[in-house]
């Protein structure tokens, strides 16, 4: 009678378990639920930051084309652009307000923003030696590509701009001592024959050659920018970098509003009174490209820098959409591999430092999945395991690594170099 008893009541150590079990499993599956719901959002925000850094890039481009057939001003276009700078930490601000937490008043976000420019912050010197030059690099980039937009096709520009980080890394592995990868000399060969094989695209003329040199230039001294940033000033958070280019849209609007007018003056540029100027147009560009800015600098807040590259290498073929629509121009084989060399440079200088060693790492995991499968072949071919020792689960806990070819969390940096 009791025996029967103890055969049909279970044991109560065995039902906490299962208990806890339950439990367990019940609380690793939340996690998991909210792990992927993590990673569903990054994966949405970078979707999205991608899009918006090549349409607004993209819509820039191809809007400046249409300006210049109403009014040829390049360089007022670019002081009109740049002035827009100015709107930077105000956006900053309206941000630091609706995040929510200590909210700080204008005065205190300005003083310590300002730490940026020295303990004195933004004085005289401090302007002249860390805002004035980078505020020429900066129009004198803007300007030559805008420049090479009334020469070349748009496709053609947005190409041979992103050469750009090509030169960011042979100019930081000359003057900052970056680390060599073979990878990436790779990458900037690739551009470099991009570029050479762009200037034979349309045959050899001079117009093509003024307007590829234009923009080879504009991308060159964008690269000059970044890395004396880098160089000079080091990386900003983004209050900091927020202020940054604020003061170089004043310094801008101040400073250099005499040379439109002297070129104007000169007849080198040519556009109506004010009533007549499409100021749909130059606000359109001028707001695109401030978009775009603010993307690109502000953008690794709530994404990896990697996704806003993407963004700006999609602009390539999406230029190439809209041209071939409006019928501006006419791809023949020569183009089409320059271009694709240029991208393909471009989609290796985004590899990270360790991609080789994640590759061995990938292969060692793979060569491991495969090693108990053969074992396990050989096993049947022999004795039968007992029943016993077959149906128990193995408690040895596996020392495979969790490696692979990846971008870290690290990728996601907190600081920005401020550029375009």
């Amino acid at each position: 009678m009791f025996a029967g008893e103890n055969a049909t009541v279970p044991d109560r150590r065995e039902v906490g378990g299962s208990g806890a079990e339950t439990r367990g499993v019940s609380q690793k599956l939340r996690h998991c639920a909210r792990e992927a719901a993590v990673h569903a959002w990054e994966v949405l925000w970078g979707v999205a930051m991608m899009l918006c850094v090549c349409l607004s890039w993209v819509g820039a481009t191809q809007l400046a084309k249409v300006t210049f057939r109403k009014v040829n001003a390049p360089f007022a276009l670019t002081w009109f652009a740049s002035t827009w700078n100015i709107f930077f930490f105000p956006l900053y601000y309206l941000g630091h307000l609706c995040k929510g937490g200590e909210r700080q008043t204008p005065r205190q976000c300005y003083r310590e923003c300002s730490r940026f420019f020295g303990a004195a912050g933004l004085t005289v010197k401090a302007f002249l030696l860390k805002v004035a030059p980078f505020g020429v690099l900066w129009t004198l980039s803007t300007y030559l590509y805008l420049q090479a937009l009334r020469r070349i096709p748009s496709t053609d520009a947005a190409a041979l701009f992103c050469c750009s980080k090509a030169f960011v890394f042979l100019l930081s592995w000359i003057v900052l001592r970056d680390r060599f990868l073979g990878v990436r000399i790779v990458a900037a060969i690739l551009a470099i024959a991009g570029i050479v094989m762009m200037t034979y695209a349309d045959g050899i003329r001079s117009h093509s050659l003024v307007g590829i040199s234009l923009a080879v230039a504009s991308a060159s001294l964008s690269a000059v920018y970044k890395v004396l940033f880098k160089l000079i000033l080091g990386s900003a958070e983004v209050g900091e970098a927020a202020l940054f280019l604020t003061v170089l849209g004043c310094a801008n609007m101040i400073v250099v509003s005499f040379l439109p007018a002297v070129l104007y003056a000169l007849g080198t540029e040519r556009f109506g009174p004010s009533p007549e100027l499409p100021w749909a147009c130059l606000c359109g560009v001028a707001l695109l490209l401030l978009g775009f800015n603010v993307l690109v600098n502000f953008g690794i807040a709530v994404t990896f820098p990697t996704v806003i590259s993407l963004g700006v290498v999609l602009t390539v073929p999406l230029n190439a959409l809209v041209d071939v629509y409006t019928c501006a121009v006419r791809f023949n084989s020569v183009r089409l591999i320059a271009v694709l060399a240029i991208c393909l440079g471009f989609l290796l200088l985004l590899l990270p430092e360790d991609w080789d060693q994640g590759l061995m790492r990938m292969s060692a995991c793979l060569c491991r999945q495969h090693q108990p499968a053969e074992d396990d072949v050989e096993l049947g071919a022999g004795s039968r395991p007992s029943s016993r020792s077959s149906s128990r689960p193995s408690s040895t806990p596996s020392t495979a690594p969790n490696s692979g070819l990846h971008w870290s969390q690290s990728a996601r940096m907190p600081k920005c170099i401020v550029g375009h």
